[in-house]
């Protein structure tokens, strides 16, 4: 049994939230009370590296040896050493989710123990905390505790304290690149990738606010979901045989449009043998050539914008081409074309319907261009995917998609300027495919899956949900939470 399972074992018997080790300091628990010495002598250097080597394998005992800064878990305990200055252990407990239940935390030294998990950086702990929540989303700022975001719902994590600015520096400058520390100090927001081998890849994003710096973390599954997992329908899984037109997956922020784009486009990879280019900002999932050749770009790396990169993939003989995000008339104007000359593209919106898709695209141009992108539209659209998600009952999150194909008919109602009367078609035009909102959600809350206040939260169309339930005689409580 290692020497230093006893002192954890005190550690959680006197509630401390923080165990600090100095070469030739008492050791000191941290509790809400103040500071409480360990033991009654100081340890030296050398026991405390013997009683810490006990607890890690070889490679960690060699970042130890070459002095070299590290931290890693040992039974959920997160362990961080430090020589600067001479040797600084500082030690946390494992913190339990918030208002869950599950299995009892193995007890320092049993069988059942976790193995250690060895970190080069410090924040690395942290997001292997939302690896094992299940999380979404990881959030640090100025003043508060680190928080998480759950099946949408945001919690802190529990036994962490407020974090300081100096703190925050420590924990987000190592992992940040060169390029983007000048990019924030120049612009106060900088957004890049990271990535823990064998754990999963962030996207991040760093900015300040009135009380300093802060980041968010999105996880990003090292594993690209399949088709099945997500459960897209066949109809918007036939689009991924499309030789030429546009396809776009909208939605609102954290709505699972980038998960549901990897998956299309990972089909496409496992199924044709064609040339894919993606241009995102940053790369979210990493695309291994399969079936086709995947080159994966970008912005403000491999390109400076998207719309160059879209640009020159003209001249790079793709097939399928991924806009990550369509921010700006040009990429969009470029898109349409790309679409127009023989290649599929996909790309993504921040809209919350599909028929309102049609709208904003147009929009984004002059009046005197507006008839234009209409015919075009009208000829290389080919599908609107608009997508949320609800909370699941029992926990977890399910998507909601909205399917709009154009036929014949939707291309003249776009070419005519008469997108308001697509809602109306789509719902004559079920058999083909078309999926409204309000009907994916229904059918969600009849399979037992959507509890009816969370789908009529979510609903745009809330009377004509509402109707649906009373014909179905659901009953549901607005002014309870779901």
């Amino acid at each position: 049994m290692p020497a230093l399972d006893k002192i954890l074992g005190a550690m959680t018997a006197c509630n401390a939230h923080r165990l600090t080790f100095r070469a030739d300091a008492i050791p000191q628990f941290h509790t809400d009370e103040g500071t409480r010495p360990v033991l009654k002598a100081p340890l030296g250097e050398t026991a405390l590296l013997t009683y810490i080597k006990e607890l890690v394998d070889s490679s960690v005992a060699d970042l130890m040896d070459r002095r070299q800064p590290c931290s890693f878990l040992y039974n959920d305990y997160s362990f961080s050493i430090a020589f600067e200055g001479g040797l600084a252990v500082t030690v946390e407990p494992p913190g339990a989710p918030s208002g869950q239940t599950g299995p009892t935390q193995p007890q320092p030294g049993s069988q059942s123990a976790r193995r250690p998990k060895v970190f080069q950086n410090k924040i690395d702990v942290l997001l292997y905390t939302l690896a094992e929540r299940n999380a979404s989303d990881l959030h640090l700022c100025v003043g508060e505790a680190p928080y998480v975001r759950v099946d949408g719902a945001m919690s802190p994590i529990d036994g962490r304290d407020p974090l300081t600015q100096e703190l925050l520096e420590e924990l987000l400058w190592p992992i940040c690149p060169e390029k983007n520390r000048k990019e924030f100090e120049a612009r106060h927001d900088t957004d890049f990738a990271y990535q823990i081998e064998g754990l999963a890849r962030y996207r991040c994003n760093y900015y300040m606010d009135r009380k300093g710096m802060g980041a968010v973390f999105r996880q990003i599954p090292s594993e690209i979901p399949t088709i099945e997992q997500i459960g897209i329908p066949q109809q918007v899984v036939d689009l991924c045989w499309l030789s030429k037109g546009l396809v776009l997956v909208t939605g609102p922020t954290g709505s699972g449009k980038s998960t549901t784009l990897a998956a299309l486009v990972d089909f496409i990879n496992r199924n044709r043998t064609d040339h894919i280019i993606t241009i995102e900002d940053p790369i979210e999932f990493v695309h291994s050539s399969r079936k086709c050749l995947v080159n994966q770009r970008q912005v403000g790396v491999h390109t400076e914008s998207f719309k160059k990169a879209l640009r020159a993939a003209l001249r790079e003989d793709p097939d399928i081409v991924m806009v990550g995000e369509m921010r700006d008339l040009e990429t969009i104007a470029i898109a349409i074309e790309t679409a127009e000359t023989g290649h599929l593209v996909f790309g993504t919106l921040h809209t919350t319907t599909a028929p309102s898709t049609i709208d904003r695209v147009i929009d984004q141009f002059p009046p005197d261009q507006q008839a234009q992108i209409r015919v075009m539209l009208s000829e290389s659209l080919r599908g609107v995917i608009s997508q949320n998600l609800c909370k699941k009952v029992g926990g977890g999150r399910v998507a909601v998609l909205e399917i709009l194909l154009i036929n014949a008919s939707m291309s003249n109602l776009i070419r005519e300027g008469k997108t308001f009367q697509i809602p109306s078609i789509m719902q004559t035009q079920k058999a083909q495919g078309n999926v409204t909102l309000n009907d994916a959600l229904f059918s969600l809350v009849k399979q037992g899956l959507v509890d009816p206040r969370e789908a009529y939260v979510k609903s745009v169309d809330k009377a004509g949900l509402r109707t649906m339930y009373e014909r179905n005689k659901i009953e549901f409580d607005l002014d309870k939470p779901a």
